[in-house]
């Protein structure tokens, strides 16, 4: 009987036609196989192994895979004894299965396939990168201009068949997408504009297919976004050559023409402001927008439009609207007599019982509405204005009973009552009932914003209310009741804003020792915000409040002189607090309140 070593003992055996080509190619000479058993065992090793795990680690629902003979027609061969026939040299070929599933790596045909392709086309990538430099601009300038030249053309000839130039524009839009790239290259604009494709930018604002408009304003937005990190110079050459384009007014037709029912339109409004804010960075092109264009009645009616929830856009509408009347006297001037300071005084009264929930577009939205407020009442017109439409009444109300309107109700007080021209403001103030609200407030803490609103309150209210007057007498009653407790609090806020900006001075002083006198010149600004921040303002504030009391009230002074000399201060300390407020409106050559000046002059002489 054969054992089993027998069978699997193989002679010599000589290699197939194919064998032989496949080693002739090769160069591989035919070898003896010393020891079969071993070799095939290996093999079937490695075919179990493949047959487990594919390239992306699935286990193939075929785990039985075969091992073929290297030549399975090889039976003439007299000299092969009984066994299975080896492979005659590559293992790869003994584990491939039938369907070549298998080979090196575990990976299947199809993914190698692939993979390769992948790689080449990553080569022919790198290959064909292009640089960006005026090379590509012009290039890409000459296909921009040929595709508006050509949808322009099809337009014109096929006008009552869209099919015919519906491929144009296709292709004309995928071209103003490509100008995205530019914002990545913003020395490019230069060579950009050089080349007028800002003028046929622009020109494609007025297309007649809206959804090209769109992505024109698209991609000037993205062009002036803030976040370009273009220097100065390379942002106005671009925006100077879309102005002279008539950008602003080409703007307005777009937002006036789009609905934005259609969510497409939508979002092409919503850039369109976006557009507007970039641009109001510069002052005179902010001024541009409320003189020559009709953009401040478009958003007055915007804020006001009714809708189930306060959406993005009319809240960006109430935003751009607060940016243009901080940025101009002039815009705030036009959005009076728009009636605009009534009209938003009805939007505020739905919130003075009322907050919007927290976070919502309707918190913002009910901000910059009283943004935009506080800007006009700084106008001497907006002042009338906002009295006679009962202004100061919806504040106390806001006072008394709101929440989130509450502090943003004393700040436009304190505006509406501020300056040379608020002595109306004043009066009306006392004639409702206003006293008992400001100094209920006015003895409760509050945070240093607030705090700073109250005080001006009290400011203005000395300065502007006639002297002898019922109004002015019962406002100074107001301070001398109950033992003076309410001059006992303006001391108490004085003592805590005078150690913050005397640490402060400290601070500076040593900085001062170590500098040369260029450097603390240069430094001069930094130090006089820091001061601001540790609450100079209303240290000075305060100290004016305090001496029109010295000056008004001979109990008032001898209380205050009586409070200073608990700590060993005199009235000199707060003399000195208004003589420095004196040299720096001296030192500002744009302030021209010399009103005011004079009174601080005439206070002085009272502290001695």
């Amino acid at each position: 009987m054969t054992s089993i070593d027998d069978l699997f003992k193989v002679k010599e055996t000589k290699p197939t036609q194919q064998q032989a080509q496949t080693r002739s190619n090769s160069g591989s000479q035919y070898v003896k196989v010393p020891n079969a058993r071993s070799e095939l065992t290996d093999a079937i090793d490695a075919v179990y192994k493949a047959t487990k795990i594919t390239a992306k680690g699935d286990v193939k629902r075929n785990g039985n895979a075969r091992v073929e003979n290297a030549d399975e027609n090889d039976s003439d061969d007299d000299d092969m004894e009984a066994g299975p026939a080896l492979p005659p040299n590559e293992i790869e070929e003994a584990i491939e299965d039938e369907e070549g599933r298998f080979f090196g790596g575990g990976i299947t045909s199809t993914t190698a396939d692939v993979l390769n392709f992948i790689d080449e086309r990553d080569k022919d990538d790198d290959a064909k990168a292009e640089k960006i430099d005026s090379t590509w601009v012009r290039k890409l300038a000459l296909n921009f201009e040929r595709r508006i030249s050509k949808n322009s053309e099809l337009r014109a000839k096929f006008e009552a068949d869209p099919q015919k130039f519906m491929g144009s524009e296709a292709d004309l839009d995928a071209d103003i997408k490509a100008l995205s790239i530019l914002a990545d290259h913003p020395d490019l604009y230069g060579e950009f504009v050089k080349l007028g494709c800002v003028t046929s930018l622009v020109s494609l604002l007025s297309h007649e297919n809206t959804d090209i408009a769109i992505d024109c304003i698209e991609i000037i937005n993205e062009l002036t976004d803030e976040d370009v990190e273009a220097e100065q110079g390379q942002w106005d050459l671009l925006v100077d050559a879309m102005l002279e384009a008539d950008l602003l007014n080409l703007l307005y037709d777009n937002i006036a023409r789009l609905d934005e029912d259609n969510e497409s339109d939508r979002a092409g409004v919503y850039h369109v402001l976006s557009v507007l804010e970039n641009l109001s960075s510069r002052t005179t092109i902010a001024e541009s927008l409320g003189r020559d264009t009709s953009i401040l009645p478009w958003l007055l009616q915007r804020i006001q439009k009714k809708e189930p929830a306060i959406s993005q856009n009319k809240q960006y509408a109430a935003e751009i609207l607060a940016i243009l009347l901080q940025s101009s006297s002039s815009n705030r001037t036009k959005f009076i007599d728009l009636d605009g300071v009534d009209i938003v005084l009805q939007l505020l009264s739905q919130y003075r019982r009322r907050d919007p929930a927290k976070g919502t577009e309707e918190e913002e939205y009910v901000e910059n509405l009283f943004d935009s407020q506080t800007c006009c009442v700084d106008e001497p017109n907006g002042k009338t204005t906002f009295l006679e439409a009962e202004g100061i009444e919806l504040c106390l109300i806001m006072l008394r009973q709101g929440k989130m309107s509450k502090p943003r109700a004393l700040r436009l007080l304190d505006h509406a009552l501020g300056g040379p021209d608020g002595a109306a403001c004043c009066e009306k103030l006392v004639e409702a009932a206003g006293l008992k609200v400001v100094f209920g407030a006015f003895m409760k803490k509050h945070d240093s914003q607030a705090t700073e609103h109250l005080l001006g309150i009290l400011a203005s209210m000395l300065r502007s209310l006639p002297a002898n007057s019922a109004e002015r007498i019962r406002f100074l009653a107001k301070f001398v009741e109950k033992e003076y407790e309410k001059i006992d609090r303006a001391m108490k806020i004085r003592r805590e804003y005078a150690s913050r900006v005397v640490a402060v001075d400290e601070e500076i002083r040593s900085e001062k020792a170590k500098l040369s006198a260029q450097a603390r010149e240069d430094r001069a600004d930094e130090w006089l915000s820091r001061r601001l921040d540790a609450g100079l303002y209303s240290l000075q504030t305060v100290d004016v409040i305090l001496a029109w009391l010295v000056a008004e009230d001979s109990g008032a002074k001898k209380r205050i002189q009586g409070l200073l000399a608990e700590r060993d201060e005199s009235l000199d300390v707060i003399r000195t607090t208004l003589q420095d407020q004196m040299k720096s409106w001296d030192a500002t050559e744009e302030d021209s309140d010399t009103v005011y000046q004079d009174i601080l002059a005439t206070l002085v002489e009272h502290l001695h």
